[in-house]
């Protein structure tokens, strides 16, 4: 019989900025509570399931911003089991949360420009906790924010560690969007957000297109051209990684990369690859065609296509964003990143069988303590 979690799990937070002022939450669906919507309060220990408010944008009645104290502090908390959990981070001041009826949490946006947590420096991290495993990963897909590195322990493996970038990253990941738009004229720049002066955060180019679906239209035909001109005359294999095994696809007459089970793919546009979630690439009801979808939108925004005829099995994590049209904001991230991991768009956990994950995850069955540290200032390996 598999081992069951324990009912809580210790979760340390650090403080590794140059800030006195560091605040966390920790929000998510409490499992073992019929999921109801959790909050941890200030204390770190105590959970907070809110009521439905009468009013969409209520005030939260708690107190749930916990205080770090200065650098070099590190807080203990307890968690429940969580699904669908973050823990976030602000630097210098803290987050407003609201509440609308249901109860649902009205979360910090980087792309609402009236939001009224719009011009403070943060970030989150992702994880679930639940009766099999404690899984959680840094990610990058929506904005590079202030850094955080995971590190868990757990009985009987190894301590697992997920480095994130020093305390300058965001001045990295900025300095290394305008060289390449300097190289190839694209606005990659547009990316950057400023406040006062500094680079506050750089988002995604996804969380941008939607915004401005000009910046990069058209930026990816000429390589979709070259893979749907190289696939009219061979076989794309597609290797599942799941009951389906490979499956293979070849642009039909139709213009579609056309599959026997998963069926027709369209060219995909700037909006759809940055995405991975539009045009061709939603998902639906045909799982093989959604076994299908992370693979080859994995292979696109890696720009991997024209380097095998296999995937993703056919190509190693060295050989990714070599073409010049690529997801420059995806390579510049890994590239960021000490040990070079973190989701850089939605399907990049899309790994060649017995290949490194890039994604930036850790995971234990047996989770002893979770600790996130936010700053950079002692990143390492």
């Amino acid at each position: 019989m598999p081992k069951v979690t324990s009912g809580t799990l210790r979760v340390d937070l650090a403080n590794q900025t140059s800030s006195n002022r560091v605040y966390a939450y920790i929000t998510g669906r409490a499992i073992d509570n019929n999921n109801a919507l959790f909050l941890l309060r200030s204390d770190g220990k105590t959970p907070f399931y809110p009521s439905s408010p009468s009013a969409i944008g209520s005030n939260l009645p708690a107190d749930i911003a916990i205080s770090l104290g200065g650098p070099g502090n590190t807080i203990h908390c307890i968690i429940p089991r969580i699904a669908g959990g973050r823990i976030w981070f602000s630097v210098d001041q803290p987050l407003v949360f609201k509440l609308n009826p249901g109860p649902a949490l009205v979360e910090p946006s980087v792309t609402n420009p009236t939001d009224p947590n719009i011009n403070i420096n943060w970030s989150f991290a992702e994880f679930t906790y639940n009766s099999f495993q404690l899984f959680a990963n840094i990610t990058y897909v929506d904005f590079v924010g202030v850094p955080i590195a995971l590190t868990l322990t757990g009985d009987g493996h190894p301590t697992q560690h997920v480095s994130g970038m020093r305390e300058n990253g965001v001045d990295l990941v900025a300095n290394g969007l305008r060289a390449q738009e300097a190289k190839d004229g694209r606005k990659w720049s547009a990316l950057i957000v400023q406040s006062g002066g500094r680079n506050l955060r750089v988002l995604s180019p996804n969380n941008v297109h939607m915004a401005n679906p000009d910046l990069f239209k058209n930026y990816w035909d000429p390589y979709v051209d070259q893979v749907w001109n190289h696939y009219r005359s061979v076989d794309v294999a597609i290797n599942t990684q799941a009951g389906y095994g490979n499956v293979r696809g070849r642009v039909a007459n139709n213009n579609q990369l056309a599959f026997q089970g998963a069926g027709g793919f369209n060219r995909p546009s700037a909006m759809d690859i940055f995405s991975s979630n539009t045009g061709p690439f939603a998902t639906g009801s045909n799982q093989e065609r959604n076994t299908v979808i992370p693979r080859l939108a994995a292979a696109f925004n890696r720009s991997t296509l024209l380097l095998s005829n296999n995937h993703p099995n056919g190509v190693r994590a060295d050989q990714y964003y070599k073409n010049p049209i690529t997801n420059h904001y995806s390579r510049i991230v890994h590239e960021t990143n000490l040990d070079k991991k973190g989701y850089g768009f939605p399907y990049d956990d899309v790994t060649p069988d017995g290949g490194e994950g890039q994604e930036g995850a850790v995971a234990s069955g047996n989770p002893t303590l979770f600790t996130l540290t936010v700053g950079g200032r002692n990143a390492h390996t």
